[in-house]
């Protein structure tokens, strides 16, 4: 079974003087001797090395307190999440997983072994709790696979302990500076590694062609960023991270409205098929996550209820229909991520950004093109809100508004898109739809609530329940989206004085 850890270190440049002196940095009391340990590594990637290029680390390592498989996952500069498995002869299926997003149909290979002398200190407070770790690594790689030779060097690591304050790093390296010591210039042993042996480099991340200048290039630096955060939520989306799936969600929205709203600039002949796909994985993605939302909201609506309005087991019944929702979805989603359509769909994605479909209208300049299409998604948001506003109350109501929610977060997603080019008025736009599709989602979701509701209800009179207590919610849910259309008309007057791109 697989632990994750969060690690928080920092490397720098050693030579043959060993670590300084590091008694009387603020807060370490004393530097404990623990010895060396041996440590033999042996890192596995693809035969393109696209692990690395994302600077995601996969080793075997023997040795030490912590022999076994690691999978490290940058989260931001000298931190990355380590996730461990115990010690076997191949990858375990379950960091093989974490890595499919990226690896995909490839095969992980062997690429370098490292074989490291850690001599060991242990920073500690005055009451001996542990603050950080700091080591002298003397580190000898050897190439494995798309390349060959060796290479020698010493390097000094400070990791900072579990919950331990990452202020003492800076403490710490204040000193080491001082002793004339100097952060390494590579983010981990395996990169530095690939660096000083002969053979394949990792390819660079591709960010882009760089400044977006022309309409096309704004709009596939968007489609890119929203390429990234899938590939990059797939690691967290397996292991249940909290709002992954719903970030997630977003990307492959955000894309679909892309698409749609840019297709002067992108041909729609290539980009609605790649659509229907994003479609079909934002649909599995909320399987369990609509589930899970609405059975928050009337969890918390059940739990603001007086004593005196609860008839009936309205609890118990709301606990089972929640968890008879859950049943199965996780598992389901994890096939899905594993699926082989979920992995074209991302190759897909790479195709298109490696050789974007683009139309005439992308050589042109940003701010027309751009603002064009943000002003057509506002038209059609605010035929909706009108349409809305003049049916009565009840189902055709509703379908307006919720179509309304959607145009707006198009028009949102468009006005992101825009804001490189167009600035302060785009982002003003992000700002006021965001607030709008806030408002209608919460109408949406008394929608929902209260079809639910009037199951429960049935159900429950089936089995001879009292139904009082979800006519009650039925009701409050009914007012609250009553509160929501009150207040629609003048929320959208304040949103359309912000249209001005």
């Amino acid at each position: 079974m697989a632990e994750t850890k969060r690690e928080i270190e920092r490397k720098y440049e050693s030579d043959d003087s060993g670590l300084p002196d590091l008694t009387g940095v603020a807060g370490v009391a004393s530097v404990l001797d623990k010895g060396t340990a041996e440590l033999d590594a042996t890192y596995y990637d693809t035969s393109d090395l696209r692990l690395a290029s994302a600077a995601i680390t996969l080793r075997r390592r023997t040795g030490g307190s912590d022999a076994g498989w690691h999978l490290k996952l940058p989260v931001g500069p000298g931190v990355r999440d380590e996730i461990r498995a115990p010690l076997s002869d191949t990858v375990p299926d379950e960091l093989a997983a974490l890595v499919r997003s990226r690896v995909r149909e490839g095969q992980l290979v062997a690429v370098v072994r490292l074989r490291s002398a850690r001599d060991v200190r242990d920073l500690v407070d005055a009451d001996g709790r542990l603050l950080a770790e700091a080591s002298v690594d003397t580190v000898r790689a050897e190439r494995l696979f798309g390349g060959q030779g060796s290479a020698q060097w010493s390097e000094i690591e400070v990791e900072l302990a579990d919950d331990g304050d990452p202020a003492l790093l800076d403490k710490v390296e204040k000193r080491l500076r001082k002793a004339g010591v100097r952060p390494s210039k590579s983010a981990s042993k395996l990169a530095r590694a690939l660096a000083e042996t002969k053979g394949g480099h990792p390819r660079p991340e591709d960010h882009g062609p760089g400044e977006p200048v022309t309409a096309g290039d704004h709009v596939m630096a968007y489609v890119r960023a929203q390429r990234d955060a899938i590939v990059e939520l797939d690691p967290a989306v397996r292991q249940d991270a909290e709002e992954s799936v719903h970030d997630m969600r977003v990307a492959t929205r955000r894309l679909r409205s892309t698409f749609r709203s840019f297709g002067r600039v992108l041909d729609r002949d290539v980009t609605d098929p790649i659509a229907a796909e994003l479609k079909w994985l934002a649909g599995e993605l909320g399987v369990g996550r609509d589930h899970e939302v609405l059975a928050e909201r009337l969890q918390a609506a059940f739990d603001a209820l007086p004593a005196t309005l609860v008839a009936g087991p309205v609890r118990e019944r709301l606990q089972h229909w929640s968890k008879a929702g859950e049943k199965g979805s996780r598992r389901r989603l994890l096939a899905v991520l594993d699926s082989a359509r979920y992995l074209t769909l991302l190759d897909t994605l790479d195709a298109l950004i490696a050789d974007p479909p683009v139309l005439q209208a992308a050589g042109k300049q940003p701010e027309k093109v751009l603002a064009k299409a943000v002003r057509k998604d506002f038209a059609k948001v605010s035929a909706l809100i009108e349409e809305a506003v003049e049916q009565p109350p009840g189902t055709d109501r509703d379908l307006a508004l919720h179509e309304a929610r959607k145009k707006a977060k198009r028009t949102r997603y468009a006005a992101e898109t825009s804001v490189p080019a167009l600035g302060r008025p785009a982002k003003d736009l992000v700002k006021s739809m965001k607030s709008l599709q806030s408002l209608l989602g919460d109408h949406q979701d008394s929608v929902m609530a209260r079809t639910t509701l009037r199951e429960l209800s049935a159900v429950a009179h089936a089995a001879g329940e009292n139904g009082f207590t979800y006519g009650v919610l039925y009701a409050r849910e009914e007012r609250r989206a009553e509160r929501v259309e009150e207040a629609v008309p003048g929320e959208w007057k304040g949103t359309s004085g912000s249209m001005e791109v």
